[in-house]
């Protein structure tokens, strides 16, 4: 009985008559659990379907499609179909056979092969059946098509050839992330979908090709996480580790690796690592100061002498060749030159001469032991931190060593290359990092990159020609499995994921992952937790990061990261069981984690200001920093310990709280608490003799100085704005002893209380609002009586500003508030271009919203003249002296010359021209990663109030606008400025002329 006529006997059975056949066909789909769109994948386009018949039939109750192959096919894509082969199984229940050789005949059959190695695919090109005029000579280039007739017997075929190894490799994997096979199903626990049929139509055809040719990870500051789990799991990193590791990155199409470098060596600790990885098809390097396929650790037990080319040469000669030795046949990009032992800068005597010393007697070394000229092996030269100075100084290395340019350790390319760079035979790189080791401070713990700062620094790679090879240290992997994945994708094809298209990015990952009813909300909690977290790295968070008066803006962040982690949670009990594991791993616990991480310090300045303020409820802020700094371990513990059963033990072990410096403390910390001796209701008097109306105390919004204080504080809240019609509060509080009584006495009708009396046991916080239809029009000053115990009495004065209706009745633009006007870069009112250019938004870049750069980015430098302008509408109720502050990303200046450039103007005044790299101090840099913004402040004059545009000019590519902010003289200190202020659109919606 033929594959097709058992599945039609099938379908016949669930359908009794052809009147029932749509109902029928809708119970099938029910019944295989899937949707008309076919099963999941990243990018590739959709061709796998689960409720149709038509086409290739992969796989239905009890029957499969046999997967053939080539009898001289690589061991590599053998594995990789024996993959493919569980994977079936996997998904629908029934495993197919796999034959090497003669094909059976059935109607159905899964043909998979590299050009030259299976004699069937050859076949079909030869014939005409399988056009692979695209795929030949390719570099990793894989076809997926359906073939009619292609052998006799045979109705249908699935065709997937590969131009090489690696091409078959990637193309036999798509099919397996095509029918519910996510690439971190073993890394992370997803759970494999099910469905009973599988089929391809018959018009399916798939070319693709990658093109970034080296696309890698580095496996590095490993220890504890990952070197203690790989410890426990496997015994170290050894091959059954990297077998594990080689898989799920070629599920990604990544192709390869620096191994774990801290306390191992890929080559000396198990002899089977080399060789799998070449069965496997992974290219092996070593980083970027473990020089000639040599690790440090080998150097640390084999070395003889000191790592010093200049009194050492025979030794180090010595010690590289047995590295090329090591690895003659396998398939490698070896890394040149030489640093520091110990990833240090070298000696002070160093010079570049020496340096292009070494790499031409390490060249000859090429030639020696792998009995090949040099240029005909892949070699890069990284240039890291202060290698690059050597370059600037004038080193340079043969056309065909690829040049690996870096970023900072932050995720912001140092350098990339010239026009007349982009010229040399062995093209250019870039050294990425999503975790560091190293000043200002190491972040190690959890995933804190944006797919958007991914794309926005690796477009720039992409664009000025740094794309032969891209690697990024991943850190222990397992936070980072996000942004590894489009890091991948990216470098795999990025026309595919234009800025416009990053929302879909995480949108497919998170429905892939977890399925299409929650895809929306996971995508945004990864990208909101990603953005959280970008904005200070858990490491580096402190008590007073973000202001804990002005603009609400600790409690706002606290308040936002915890309601995500409410919805995180709340989401994964609502996902299947199987599907939870998973899910903590990549989305409920960094979002959980860090959510607690950021309130526990958050709840540490609020704990020392209030000892300031002398509330009793200071101890009770200290009690909730115990309780959060306990959270975490249990949170920690869930992952170890309680999900998967226990099979993630040691990860998440990177300690993160109680920095003092740079490096990693020994333990974690709880943040410092201040506590307060509350004395008893008898004993209230203090040694100076504090009266009983002292009991009471009294703060306002967005004033840390709180009543009672000598000197005599006058109190006034935030100024009311009918522009906003915000609201704010006051906080009645004890300073210890039993609960009092208060009252609040308003001075005009129209102030709204919202609790005017009450009792205070600890402390009360109090909203005030207006009745706007009842304030006059112009300027008030209100009062607020606040009435405790023993007679104690407290005025708070009330600022109230209520526009004329005749003045805002023309009024469009973002309009000044309380002293600002703060605007979303990507809310400008007109857009001006330049012949040739756009302006692209970047969304979800940054802090706050979005990001808005320039394209293309590979384009000369522009001048004011040109045009190239955002013009933002504003409405101010002052006028005289005034600031703009223009918050940008962080970018450095990748490019030889005097630095950035962007104008500033107000009007028709001269434009300002700001260089943004002027500054080139350590401290500078020091605190523009940290802050993860670069801000500028130009000064401006208008003459009047009311309407006025404000104009921005990017002059050199490359630069993103996050912000515009004017102070009207009333911007006050804060992490991430003022709310974007109220915007009253035009008739003319924004534009682009």
């Amino acid at each position: 009985m033929t594959f097709q006529f058992r599945l039609r006997i099938l379908l016949c059975a669930l359908q009794p008559s052809r009147r029932l056949a749509t109902s029928a066909h809708l119970a099938l789909a029910i019944v295989l659990g899937a949707s008309s769109a076919g099963a999941q994948a990243i990018d590739t386009e959709r061709f796998v379907r689960v409720d149709q018949t038509d086409g290739v039939l992969i796989a239905a109750p009890g029957v499969a499609a046999t997967i053939v192959l080539g009898r001289d096919e690589h061991e590599g894509v053998l594995r990789a179909a024996r993959d493919l082969q569980r994977d079936i199984g996997s998904v629908t229940g029934t495993t197919p056979k796999a034959v090497t050789g003669d094909a059976p005949v059935e109607s159905d059959l899964i043909i998979a092969g590299t050009l030259g190695r299976n004699p069937l695919i050859d076949q079909l090109a030869k014939q005409g059946k399988l056009d692979t005029a695209q795929l030949v000579g390719q570099w990793e280039g894989f076809l997926i098509q359906v073939v009619r007739n292609p052998l006799p017997g045979v109705k249908r075929a699935l065709v997937i050839a590969g131009s090489d190894k690696r091409g078959t490799i990637y193309g036999i994997y798509t099919l397996s992330e095509q029918i519910g096979v996510s690439p971190w199903y073993w890394w992370a626990d997803v759970p494999i979908k099910k469905h009973s049929l599988l089929s391809v139509p018959l018009t399916t055809r798939i070319f693709e090709k990658p093109t970034v040719q080296y696309r890698g990870i580095f496996l590095n500051d490993e220890a504890p996480a990952l070197t203690n789990w790989a410890k426990e799991r496997f015994g170290g990193f050894n091959h059954e580790f990297y077998e594990r590791l080689f898989e799920l990155m070629l599920r990604m199409r990544a192709n390869y690796l620096w191994p774990a470098m801290w306390y191992s060596a890929f080559y000396d600790d198990d002899k089977a690592n080399g060789p799998l990885a070449d069965r496997m098809g992974i290219v092996m390097g070593t980083s970027h100061h473990e020089p000639m396929m040599r690790s440090q650790q080998e150097w640390h037990r084999y070395g003889k002498g000191p790592w010093d080319y200049q009194h050492n040469r025979d030794g180090l000669r010595a010690f590289w060749a047995g590295g090329l030795r090591n690895t003659r046949d396998q398939e490698k990009v070896i890394t040149m030159a030489m640093r520091g032992d110990g990833d240090e800068p070298m000696s002070e005597d160093a010079n570049v001469e020496l340096l292009q010393n070494i790499v031409s007697d390490q060249r000859a070394l090429i030639r020696q032991e792998l009995g090949k000229e040099p240029q005909q092996v892949p070699q890069l030269w990284a240039l890291y931190k202060e290698v690059q100075d050597y370059y600037q100084k004038g080193m340079r290395v043969p056309d065909d060593m690829l040049l690996l340019w870096c970023d900072d350790n932050w995720g912001n390319i140092r350098r990339l290359p010239t026009e007349e760079e982009r010229k040399r035979s062995g093209g250019a790189g870039v050294y990425y990092h999503f975790d560091y080791v190293g000043v200002p401070r190491s972040y190690k713990w959890l995933n804190v990159t944006q797919v958007s700062k991914i794309w926005e620094q690796m477009n720039l790679a992409n664009a000025y020609g740094a794309n032969r090879l891209w690697v990024v240290n991943v850190g222990d992997l397992k936070p980072m499995e996000v942004p590894t994945e489009f890091f991948m994708a990216y470098a795999w094809n990025p026309s595919a994921w234009p800025a416009e298209r990053l929302p879909q990015y995480l949108h497919q990952w998170a429905e892939r992952e977890f399925g299409a009813d929650h895809a929306a909300d996971i995508a945004t909690i990864v990208d909101r937790y990603t953005r959280y977290n970008a904005r200070r790295r858990p490491e580096q968070l402190e008590p007073d990061t973000f202001s804990l008066t002005n603009y609400n803006e600790a409690e706002r962040v606290v308040a936002d990261y915890n309601a995500l982690g409410e919805q995180a949670s709340r989401i994964g009990r609502q996902l299947p069981p199987v599907a939870r594991d998973a899910y903590y791993q990549l989305v409920e616990y960094p979002v959980l984690a860090s959510a607690n991480a950021l309130e526990m310090y958050v709840s540490t300045g609020f704990n020392r200001l209030y000892a300031k303020q002398g509330r009793a409820s200071t101890n009770d802020m200290a009690a909730r920093v115990r309780s959060l700094f306990a959270r975490d371990a249990e949170l920690t513990k869930r992952y170890q310990q309680e999900i998967s059963g226990g099979k993630w033990n040691h990860m998440m072990s990177q300690t993160r709280f109680g920095y003092t410096n740079w490096d990693q403390p020994y333990r974690d910390v709880m943040p410092a608490v201040s506590e307060l001796r509350v004395p008893e209701g008898d004993q209230l008097a203090a040694p100076n003799g504090i009266h009983p109306s002292d009991l009471m105390g009294l703060a306002v919004e967005g004033d840390p100085v709180a009543f009672p204080v000598f000197p005599i504080h006058k109190l006034a809240l935030p100024a009311f704005d009918s522009v906003d019609k915000k609201r704010h509060f006051i906080e009645i509080f004890s300073r210890g002893g039993p609960a009092f009584d208060y009252s609040i006495a308003a001075s005009h009708p129209w102030l709204r209380i919202s609790q005017p009396t009450g009792s205070v046991n600890k402390e009360q916080r109090i909203w005030i609002d207006l009745d706007w239809q009842a304030v006059p029009a112009g300027t008030t000053q209100a009062e607020l009586t606040i009435s405790g115990p023993s007679q104690a009495k407290v005025v708070v004065r009330v600022p109230v500003y209520h526009r004329p209706s005749a003045e805002l009745a023309s009024v469009y633009g973002h309009i000044e508030n309380d002293g600002v006007v703060a605007i979303e870069a990507e809310h400008y009112s007109r857009a001006h271009v330049a012949p040739g250019r756009k302006w692209q938004i970047i969304p979800g870049y940054g802090h706050t919203l979005s990001g808005v750069t320039t394209a293309p980015a590979l384009a000369p430098a522009l001048s004011v003249e040109d045009g190239m302008r955002l013009e933002y509408d504003v409405y101010l109720f002052s006028s005289g002296a005034l600031a703009v502050e223009t918050v940008l990303g962080p970018t450095l200046k990748f490019q030889p010359g005097k630095g950035f450039r962007y104008a500033m103007a107000i009007d028709d005044e001269a434009p300002q021209i700001v260089n943004v790299h002027a500054d080139v101090s350590e401290t500078y840099w020091r605190k523009l990663v940290s802050d993860g913004v670069a801000k500028f402040v130009t000064k401006h004059r208008v003459e009047r109030p009311g309407k006025h545009t404000v104009k921005f000019w990017a002059l050199d590519p490359g630069l993103v606008l996050q912000r515009v902010v004017v102070d009207a003289g009333g911007l006050k200190p804060s992490y991430l400025g003022p709310p974007e202020s109220p915007d009253i659109p035009s008739k003319v919606s924004n534009s682009v002329k």
